[in-house]
C-alpha cells in the first residue's frame, strides 16, 4: 500500500478548494442542521448521508469542531444530522435519523472526556462548560468508546470513523492517568473503523466522498490523518517504522520513553513517517498526518453560514459558547511543542491563518446581529501572535525535525514579523458597530519580545483591563522541560505592558498562570516561584495542577520519570501530600494554606521565609483561620462510625415465637428454652 506523494502541498485542499466561498450570512436566517428527523424532513431530507455523534451541546459556531464538520460537508453536498450527547445506555438515539446512507461520524466533543470529567486530582468536576446549564453527567467517561459501540449495536455495517481531540490523542498506545496504566489504542476499544486523527475537515470530506463513489471503508486506509487496525490474517504495511510494541511499553518505561520520542519526531506532516504498534497480533497503523491546509480553504471554512447560536432546542445557556460566541478565529496550530500541551500533537506545527478580509467579514457580520453588544470577546487562536507566521526557507521546513521554533531558541529561519497582526488588529477596531475587539487567547511572549510595537498595539487598544498571560513557571529546569522561554522573556513583556499601559493613561494588569507539580518541579522549584510571586505582588486566584493527557511529551515525563528525548531521570511530584504543597506554595498568602507552606519550607530547610519580616513567606505564628482550618480537617477525617456492626437478621420481629419459627435463634447457654444444636 503505497501513500499519495508526500509533501506535496497543492493536493493539502483536494478535498476543499471544491466549497462555494460563501460569506457568512445574517445569523438569523441560517438553519441549523437538524437535530432530529422533523427537522430533516423540513429540509425535504428522509435519509441522512452522514451522522455526527458529538459529547458537546450543539452550537452551530466556528469555534465548535462538529459545527465546522457538519457545515463543511453540507457545503459539499451532504445531508448532515448531529445527535448531541445522547442517552448511551441504549442505542435508541443513534436511531434518530434511522441508517445513515454513509458513515457515523463520532467525537467525545472539544475536550477528552476525562478531563472533561476529572479535575487533577481526579475528584468529579462541578459543572460542565460544553452542556445545557453546565449540567454533569450528560456525557460517558471515555465517551468515544460507548459512541461507536452504541453506533456498531444501532445499525450493523455502517462505517464507524471516531474523531475530535480524544480520539487524536489515544490513537496509540497511551499512559491514562485517571486508570493509572497504559491502555491500548482507542481503535481496539472502540472497534472504530477508522480514527480521523488532527484537524478533520480534509479528512471528513474525502471520507464522504470516497464512501459515496462506492469505495469501502478499507479502500480509506491509503488517507493521510488517518489510523486503523489490521486483522490477524491481514499483512501490514511494510514502510511503516515499527514502534515497541503495546505489551512492550506496558511492561518496560524506558519502552514508553522510545515509542514516544518516535511518535513525536513524526509529526512533520512534510516528512512523517507510516507508525505501527503491534497489539498482541494486531496492527494498529498511523499514517502521516493531513497536510496544512492553505489560506483560501481556512476562508472558505469560516466563510460558511453559521447560526452562531445554540441549537434552539436547548432552555438553558451552555457555559463554553456564552464565552465564544462574540470571538473571532483568526489562526490554528502552534510551533511552541510544550510538552504539557495537546495543541501541536492534534493540530500541528504549521501555522494555517486566515486572510484579513476574511476576518474583517466575519467581523462586520458580527456587529449586524442585533444581540452584539459592541465587543468582540477574542481576535485569536491558538496563540494570538502567530498569525500568519512561517518559515522562510520550505525547503527547509521539509525535513525539519525540530519539536519546537522557538525553543531553547528562536529558529533563525523563522519568520517572526508581527506586522500582519498588528495591520489585522488595526482593521479590525475599523469596523463600523464595534467598539472594543479584545486579544483574550494567548500570546507567546518571547514572540512578542520580537516587536515592541505590537506590545504598545495591544496594549493601548485590545486590553480590557486584564491580560491573561502564561508564563507557567520561573524555574530555569522547569521551563526547560516544558520548552517555555526563560522567565526573563515574561519580566520583560511585564516591564513594557506597565510601562505602554501608564502611556496609554490605562490602569491594567496582567493575569499570569503557573503550573505546579509538572515533571521537574519539586518544593525547592515551587519555593522560587512563590518568592518570585511575593516579590512582584501577584496572588494566583487559580492554580493550575498538571494534569498528564494522553500522548503529550509531560505525561511521558510523569509516567516514566524519564525525559523521552534524553532518557535521563526527571524529578516527578505523584504523592497526593507533594502535589498539594506545590499547590499550597503557590497561594502561600492565603492562611488556610499555611501549614502546608510550613510543612514544605522546613523540609527544603528554607526556616528563613518563616517570620514575621518582609521577605517571609508566611508568619512565625499560625493565624486564627488556618487553625480553624485545620480543625475543620480533622473532624471531617474522623468523621462518621468506627464500630463494626454486624447486621442484624432478625431486626424488625415482632416476637421470639417468630424469630424461632424461621430458625435463627442459635444456640444460647444459660437461657431458659435454649436448645442444643444437634452434633451432626
Amino acid at each position: 500500500m503505497q501513500l499519495p506523494i508526500l509533501g506535496e502541498a497543492k493536493n493539502a485542499d483536494r478535498f476543499l478548494t471544491s466549497l462555494p466561498a460563501c460569506a457568512a450570512g445574517d445569523a438569523m436566517s441560517v438553519r441549523p442542521l437538524p437535530m432530529s428527523m422533523a427537522e430533516a424532513h423540513e429540509r425535504g431530507w428522509h435519509e441522512l448521508d452522514v451522522v455526527i455523534v458529538t459529547g458537546d451541546a450543539y452550537i452551530d459556531h466556528p469555534s465548535f469542531a462538529m459545527s465546522i464538520l457538519g457545515r463543511v460537508l453540507e457545503s459539499a453536498g451532504f445531508r448532515v444530522g448531529i445527535i448531541s450527547q445522547p442517552n448511551w445506555h441504549s442505542c435508541e438515539d443513534w436511531k434518530i435519523f434511522g441508517r445513515p446512507r454513509l458513515f457515523f461520524g463520532i467525537s467525545a466533543g472539544n475536550m477528552d472526556s476525562m478531563i472533561n470529567h476529572y479535575t487533577a486530582n481526579r475528584k468529579v468536576r462541578n459543572d460542565d462548560a460544553y452542556s445545557p446549564g453546565g449540567q454533569i453527567g450528560l456525557r460517558p467517561d471515555r465517551a468515544t468508546l460507548s459512541y461507536c459501540q452504541r453506533a456498531r449495536e444501532a445499525y450493523k455495517g455502517v462505517p464507524v470513523i471516531a474523531g475530535g481531540v480524544e480520539a487524536s490523542l489515544r490513537r496509540l498506545a497511551h499512559y491514562d492517568y485517571w486508570s493509572d496504566k497504559v491502555r491500548k489504542s482507542i481503535l481496539l476499544d472502540s472497534k472504530a473503523d477508522l480514527v480521523a486523527y488532527g484537524m478533520g475537515e480534509n479528512s471528513i470530506v474525502e471520507i464522504a466522498q470516497r464512501l459515496d463513489a462506492g469505495e469501502s471503508v478499507k479502500d480509506l486506509r491509503d488517507m493521510r490523518g488517518v489510523a486503523y487496525v489490521t486483522g490477524a490474517s491481514e499483512t501490514p504495511p511494510s514502510d511503516a517504522i515499527t514502534l515497541p510494541s503495546y505489551e512492550n511499553v506496558c511492561q518496560d518505561l524506558s519502552q514508553f520513553a522510545i515509542a514516544t520520542r518516535i511518535i513525536h519526531h513524526e509529526t512533520n506532516p512534510y516528512n512523517a513517517k507510516r507508525l505501527l504498534q503491534w497489539h498482541g497480533n494486531q496492527a494498529v497503523v498511523v499514517n502521516p498526518p493531513q497536510l496544512p491546509i492553505s489560506e483560501a480553504a481556512m476562508d472558505r471554512i469560516y466563510g460558511l453560514p453559521y447560526t452562531r447560536r445554540a441549537h434552539p432546542s436547548y432552555r438553558e445557556p451552555v457555559p463554553a459558547f456564552d464565552m465564544i460566541k462574540d470571538s473571532v478565529t483568526i489562526m490554528r496550530g502552534c510551533f511552541g511543542g510544550c510538552t504539557f500541551c495537546s495543541i501541536t500533537a492534534h493540530q500541528g506545527r504549521t501555522i494555517q491563518s486566515r486572510s484579513r478580509a476574511s476576518i474583517v467579514k466575519e467581523i462586520e457580520d458580527l456587529a449586524k446581529d442585533e444581540s452584539f453588544k459592541g465587543t468582540v470577546s477574542d481576535i485569536g487562536g491558538p496563540t494570538a501572535n502567530m498569525y500568519q507566521m512561517k518559515c522562510s526557507r520550505p525547503e527547509v521546513e521539509a525535513t525539519c525535525r525540530r519539536q519546537s521554533c522557538v525553543h531553547p531558541k528562536i529558529c533563525k529561519l523563522l519568520n517572526v514579523d508581527h506586522q500582519p497582526v498588528i495591520e489585522l488588529m488595526r482593521a479590525s477596531r475599523q469596523v463600523k458597530g464595534v467598539k472594543k475587539v479584545l486579544v483574550a487567547s494567548g500570546i507567546r511572549m518571547d514572540l512578542a519580545r520580537q516587536s515592541p510595537e505590537y506590545i504598545r498595539e495591544l496594549s493601548k487598544h485590545h486590553v480590557g483591563g486584564h491580560l491573561k498571560v502564561a508564563p507557567e513557571h520561573v524555574d530555569p529546569d522547569v521551563l526547560f522541560k516544558m520548552r517555555k522561554p526563560a522567565n526573563d522573556d515574561f519580566e520583560f513583556f511585564a516591564e513594557v505592558f506597565k510601562k505602554e499601559s501608564k502611556a496609554a493613561g490605562k490602569k491594567q494588569y496582567l493575569v499570569p498562570y503557573f503550573i505546579a507539580s509538572h515533571p521537574e518541579s519539586d518544593v525547592d522549584a515551587m519555593i522560587n516561584l512563590a518568592v518570585f510571586l511575593k516579590q512582584n505582588g501577584y496572588k494566583p486566584d487559580q492554580v493550575q495542577d498538571f494534569i498528564p493527557a494522553p500522548l503529550d511529551v509531560a505525561t511521558c515525563m510523569y509516567y516514566t520519570g524519564l525525559d523521552p528525548f534524553t532518557m535521563k531521570p526527571v524529578y516527578v511530584a505523584k504523592k497526593l501530600r507533594d502535589r498539594r504543597m506545590q499547590r499550597a506554595l503557590m497561594q502561600f498568602f492565603k492562611p488556610e494554606n499555611y501549614f502546608e507552606v510550613r510543612d514544605a519550607l522546613r523540609q527544603a530547610s528554607r526556616l528563613d521565609l518563616i517570620g514575621d519580616g518582609c521577605d517571609a513567606l508566611i508568619p512565625s505564628k499560625p493565624p486564627k483561620e488556618a487553625i480553624e482550618r485545620r480543625r475543620k480537617d480533622a473532624t471531617a477525617q474522623f468523621k462518621g462510625e468506627y464500630v463494626h456492626k454486624i447486621p442484624n437478621s432478625n431486626a424488625g420481629t415482632s416476637s421470639k415465637k417468630q424469630r424461632r419459627a424461621r430458625g435463627t435463634q442459635g444456640y444460647r447457654p444459660g437461657r431458659s428454652g435454649a436448645q442444643p444444636r444437634s452434633k451432626q
